[in-house]
């Protein structure tokens, strides 16, 4: 079945209208017509069942037939990306998305080259959440992750967030592999965290002072293993363990 994306806020009445994009790719692409059935996700834990009714040029009008609600994952998993080069932060975007993450932080570390204004960031954002969007169309997610604007490793700092687990991956000396730190969680308070968060550095990794900032914070260390990874891989990686160990 054809899934579509609408804003919770458009999903309040018992008539769905798809516009946009969203019409444009159903009519003119996949070719639907009266009587075809198509699943609308909101984003926010809805999953609507949805015949359609009617259409024009540019609009789908759809009728709700079954509403379905998903519960949230058990744990709250925010990814903390250093800007990889290119267009690798669309992929792991749309993994992360699959992975089940609550949170997408881009960030502005030391040494990574690209380099944002306000304005071109908050634009990159809205582009990126159109990524998150695209992804969980294509996985069935009933939850869209958040896409932030990018910050500094500093910036992000400052807010003072806690999270449960934290955790940064670590070429450093004296990492652990993170089932110790599940482990430890575990028997401290009989159950799995309710939130985490993952740093992952860029090509060349954190600085040693970026390092140092984010445990002095509270991260806890977690080695990649013995071989180093890509940017891409290590996020993929660290979510999939998160994935496995915390939301099931």
């Amino acid at each position: 079945m054809h899934r579509f994306y609408l804003p919770p806020a458009e999903c309040a009445t018992g008539q769905l209208t798809l516009a946009g994009r969203e019409a444009h790719h159903a009519l003119h692409v996949l070719r639907l017509r009266n009587g075809d059935e198509v699943t609308i996700l909101d984003g926010a834990g809805r999953e609507f069942r949805c015949v359609v009714e009617n259409f024009d040029r540019d609009k789908i009008q759809l009728s709700i037939v079954e509403t379905k609600p998903v519960p949230a994952l058990p744990c709250r998993i925010t990814l903390l990306q250093a800007l990889p080069k290119g267009k690798i932060i669309e992929s792991i975007i749309q993994k992360a998305t699959e992975l089940g993450v609550a949170r997408i932080v881009p960030l502005l570390s030391e040494r990574v080259v690209m380099d944002l204004d306000e304005k071109h960031a908050e634009r990159k954002a809205e582009k990126w959440q159109q990524v998150a969007i695209e992804a969980i169309k294509q996985c069935g997610a009933a939850w869209l992750p958040r896409v932030e604007p990018p910050v500094t490793p500093k910036e992000f700092l400052a807010r003072k967030e806690t999270f449960e687990l934290p955790l940064v991956g670590s070429l450093q000396p004296g990492a652990q592999h993170p089932r110790i730190y599940f482990q430890k969680f575990a028997s401290e308070h009989h159950r799995h965290p309710q939130s985490a968060c993952v740093w992952i550095g860029p090509e060349g990794d954190f600085t040693a002072e970026e390092v140092a900032a984010i445990t002095a914070a509270g991260a806890l260390p977690m080695t990649l293993g013995a071989l180093v990874l890509r940017v891409e891989t290590a996020a993929t990686y660290c979510l999939s363990i998160l994935n496995y160990e915390l939301t099931a």
